[in-house]
């Protein structure tokens, strides 16, 4: 048995693996700053999880994965280093992970969480029993991260400092490729470089599944390996599954009809589902992993079922219920478009409501490179509140998100700097029949959580 210990083991990514590592069987300990709910979760695992970083925490461990935040200086980075012990990360420790598995990677600039949950889903209710890492907790399946018995591995792809450049994918989907995190990537073609690197990586005959109306994903497809199964998918005829309709009737259900113009053969040449998420994007989403989970063998029946009963992933267009008849919903959106999309849907799905949008930006360096787009997002809204910049791994810098609530041309915008002032004026604000949304992809959650549960209800009109 091989000691796996994880150097932020708090994190979403590191969690997942290590998830992965002790339902088969293997010695998992890890070490965090601090306890968050998610290394607390660990715990009841048995999982041990150490508060704090001390050469001591490694204890016997054979192999150290560190997360991309943690410092060469790390003191269990240096313990091992002089213990001769490997220290990986992420990228380099996902061949290791996925070793002996036929690999469905999801990458995208958005949508991939959904899509990836979407693809687990499908493929446990076919009787697959994939081993499954999410960006997040998986509302249908309970979790974000199992070691299944079957021969697939369905894993989100992260971008983020290269890490999806550690997989050689059986199936690759790329949902959308639109700039994003500037401070790992400069430009936008850096960026799509990226991308085009992990298209490489698809193994001899494997499959790659890609949004075909997108600019980007375009040029890319120009650079495919000749080995490689391409399948395109989107609103327009250039597509191989064409979305003809995507109407979302009632409160219930969305109904999806797809033409398959290139008569794939792997595909149905007419297909359809119902989807219980509203919006083009989710049915985009939904339209790869159908796609995916046909090529993995998954049976049709099963795969429409289970797109009928998807509930969503946690912090997606998640509706947590209502308060005193204000529908409170978390979001984890961060980029502009991701913003401007789940607004769209929500407007779609809650007609002639009183929709709120609380905006935590997430760092210095996407809220000034995204300026002029984060400032157009919110029009499919009636009332937009924007907190300080959530830093997460940069410095602390001498800007702030009221520069850009200055001069976004919406009707009625508020800068509230501290979370707390945020929830105080919600509290005396919101009304009967409100619909509130919080996007934030650090801690601002917990707005949304406090009223949701009670906390603020009382002062709710």
């Amino acid at each position: 048995m091989t000691h796996y210990h994880f150097i932020g083991i708090g994190g979403t990514g590191l969690s997942a693996i290590a998830r992965v590592l002790f339902e088969r069987g293997e010695h998992v300990s890890g070490s965090d700053l601090c306890m968050s709910p998610i290394a607390e979760e660990l715990t009841t695992l048995g999982i041990s999880v150490s508060e704090g970083h001390n050469k001591e925490n490694i204890g016997d461990a054979n192999m150290i994965i560190r997360s991309s935040a943690i410092s060469d200086d790390n003191p269990e980075v240096l313990a091992a280093i002089e213990k001769d012990i490997p220290v990986l990360k992420r990228r380099e420790f996902l061949k290791i992970l996925t070793k002996g598995k036929k690999v469905i990677a999801i990458a995208g600039t958005h949508g991939k969480t959904t899509t990836t949950a979407m693809t687990t889903w499908c493929l446990s209710e076919s009787g697959l029993e994939p081993s499954y890492v999410i960006g997040s907790v998986s509302k249908n399946l309970g979790k974000n991260a199992a070691a299944g018995s079957g021969e697939y591995f369905v894993i989100e792809a992260d971008e983020y400092d290269n890490m999806f450049l550690g997989l050689n994918p059986y199936i690759l989907v790329i949902t959308n490729i639109e700039h994003d995190h500037p401070d790992c990537f400069p430009t936008e073609q850096a960026y799509c470089n990226a991308f085009q690197k992990l298209t490489d990586k698809i193994v001899l005959g494997g499959y790659l599944i890609a949004y075909g109306d997108d600019k980007n994903i375009q040029a890319l497809l120009n650079n495919v390996p000749e080995s490689t199964n391409v399948i395109t998918y989107g609103k327009t005829a250039g597509s191989d599954l064409q979305i003809l309709s995507a109407a979302f009737s009632d409160l219930e259900k969305m109904k999806v009809e797809i033409k398959n113009h290139a008569a794939q053969p792997h595909l149905p040449n007419e297909m359809g589902f119902s989807l219980g998420l509203p919006g083009l994007h989710n049915a985009l989403d939904a339209t790869a992993a159908y796609a995916a989970s046909i090529i993995a063998g998954a049976d049709a029946n099963a795969i429409k079922h289970a797109l009928a009963g998807f509930s969503g992933s946690g912090r997606r267009f998640d509706i947590l219920g209502q308060v005193n008849g204000v529908t409170i919903i978390d979001d984890y959106g961060h980029h502009p478009t991701e913003i401007k999309v789940t607004l769209s849907a929500a407007r779609d799905m809650f007609k002639e409501k009183v929709i709120w949008a609380v905006w935590q930006p997430h760092t210095y360096s996407r809220t000034q490179e995204l300026y002029e787009d984060f400032m157009h997002a919110f029009s499919d809204c009636d009332h937009v509140l924007v907190t300080e910049i959530y830093r997460s791994r940069e410095p602390l810098q001498d800007y702030s998100a009221r520069q850009l609530v200055d001069k976004m041309p919406h009707s009625d915008k508020h800068f509230k700097a501290t979370l707390q002032e945020t929830e105080d004026f919600l509290k005396a604000n919101l009304k009967t029949g409100d619909v509130l949304i919080v996007f934030s992809a650090g801690d601002a959650n917990q707005i949304s959580q406090n009223i949701f549960e009670g906390k603020s209800s009382e002062e709710i009109q």
